[in-house]
């Protein structure tokens, strides 16, 4: 998928290329990865909020797309995403977290699990707004034994609030046309920023790691600096 400032012409290209349907399996597919497969760590703007934006502007300048369709399968597949994070923290346990990445990523479960601690319930909302949150608090919620209807509330609320939300505030963007040419700009710089901070965060961890495997640190060791 190519994705650049132009965001309307390359993507209604895309739907144009694929068809309808399997435009809205690319999008429900990709939400539901974001979680459930943890693609969202490294990919947000494929998984995250620039995605339904996006997702909601053809909606409002295509035909064909039904934004009530569309919608209702990301409020669903953001829904069954954090399901299976959390089911698969809760089989698993804290090993299944130990595995995921290098130390850039532990830092973030750290923090992640910091926030699920402090916030509770509403961890599991906020968190939908939040690239590194919205991938790691389902499966900590599992870990943390938090009990099952509990999760599903939270993560149905969120899943609303977020994936209903914020494709609607796309398709409602580009439908008024004081904002329509403004709400382009903004996808286009969301989906930019969003495309270098992946990069600079897949770049950065994986250069933590190699140095990690050349350099690994004893107990009682001297770390090295730089």
């Amino acid at each position: 998928m190519r994705i650049t400032a132009s965001v309307s012409d390359d993507l209604v290209g895309l739907l144009g290329d694929v068809g309808t349907i399997i435009f809205y399996l690319i999008v429900w597919g990709l939400v539901f990865a974001g979680t459930a497969l943890f693609f969202g760590i490294f990919v947000p703007f494929v998984t995250g909020d620039s995605l339904l934006f996006a997702a909601g502007l053809i909606a409002a300048s295509a035909s064909g797309v039904d934004i009530w369709v569309l919608t209702i399968g990301v409020g669903i597949a953001a829904f069954l995403g954090d399901q299976v994070g959390f089911l698969l923290g809760r089989r698993f346990g804290r090993p299944y977290l130990d595995k995921r990445g290098g130390p850039r990523t532990q830092k973030a479960i750290a923090k992640t699990e910091w926030f699920y601690t402090t916030f509770g319930w509403w961890s599991v909302v906020i968190a939908r707004f939040v690239p590194w949150g919205r991938v790691f608090i389902p499966v900590i919620a599992g870990v943390g034994r938090m009990a099952y209807l509990r999760f599903v509330t939270a993560n149905l609320v969120g899943a609303l609030a977020w994936g209903v939300g914020i494709t609607l505030i796309g398709y409602f963007a580009a439908s008024i046309p004081a904002v329509k040419a403004g709400s382009y700009v903004i996808a286009g710089i969301v989906i930019t920023a969003s495309i270098i901070a992946g990069i600079r965060a897949w770049r950065s961890d994986k250069a933590e790691r190699a140095e990690l495997a050349a350099h690994p640190v004893t107990p009682g060791a001297p770390t090295s600096e730089g």
